[in-house]
């Protein structure tokens, strides 16, 4: 017989809408010292004191499951009520109004922007290939940054994509990495937080941001830690994105 939830450990829903890395997810926040609660419904996470949308696949795809599942109006109430949520990699580009991934689709509009896909001129010596595959830093833009408590200044996580999301307004940018150009990694709205990068499948410094996350909700007028990694001080320009 399964054993009762203990009093404060965090219960983590992750929504399974068909298009996440589901079991890489839920081990990670185990170790994490969180209890993963995986649901195909909404009406099964109302209980969760964490939300994560994780994801795997084409756009188009997961917006349609998505609706599908009636997910939409869940996501948009959780975040709007600033309860913590983590998106991971599509689980990120799906929060803006629209993808240019496989044509022109319509996200979430949670942040407004666009996502695009990496297009490099060849280079003759040292070619970038696409998808951007491997590890990788990244770069905080926050003055205090607890998401980030115990990695230091640059730390590397693994990213997997073809496409990055540009958010129109460059103070929802929370981290930067660059792979020929300085892109987003990662952003941030209050207790809404959402990676390109895959923590689950970054070892220990994925681990240690989701153990982060799952101290969240943070509160924003609470004092730097003189322990913590300085930010990133020079400031991130949001690059004009064309369509592919």
């Amino acid at each position: 017989m399964n054993q009762p939830p203990q009093v404060g450990i965090p219960k983590v829903g992750i929504i399974d809408y068909q298009m996440g890395n589901l079991r890489s997810v839920s081990r990670a926040i185990e170790r994490a010292g969180g209890i993963p609660m995986v649901c195909e419904s909404y009406k099964d996470l109302e209980s969760s004191t964490h939300l994560i949308l994780p994801g795997v696949g084409a756009f188009r795809d997961a917006i349609s499951e998505l609706r599908r599942g009636d997910w939409v109006e869940f996501i948009q109430d959780w975040i709007a009520a600033d309860r913590p949520f983590l998106g991971i990699c599509l689980g990120l580009q799906l929060l803006l109004d629209v993808s240019f991934e496989g044509g022109q689709h319509q996200g979430l509009g949670i942040i407004p922007g666009q996502v695009v896909k990496f297009q490099f001129d060849p280079l003759p010596h040292a070619p970038l290939k696409v998808p951007h595959m491997g590890w990788n830093q990244v770069q905080s833009h926050r003055a205090w940054d607890p998401m980030l408590q115990g990695l230091g200044p640059s730390p590397y996580f693994y990213f997997v994509h073809s496409y990055y999301a540009v958010p129109k307004a460059s103070d929802a940018i929370w981290l930067t990495s660059n792979y020929g150009i300085d892109f987003c990694a990662a952003v941030q709205i209050g207790n809404l937080f959402a990676t390109q990068f895959h923590p689950e499948k970054s070892q220990s410094n994925g681990i240690a941001l989701l153990r982060n996350f799952l101290k969240s909700p943070f509160d924003p007028s609470a004092p730097s830690d003189p322990n913590h990694s300085e930010p990133h001080s020079e400031p991130f320009a949001v690059q004009e994105a064309n369509k592919p």
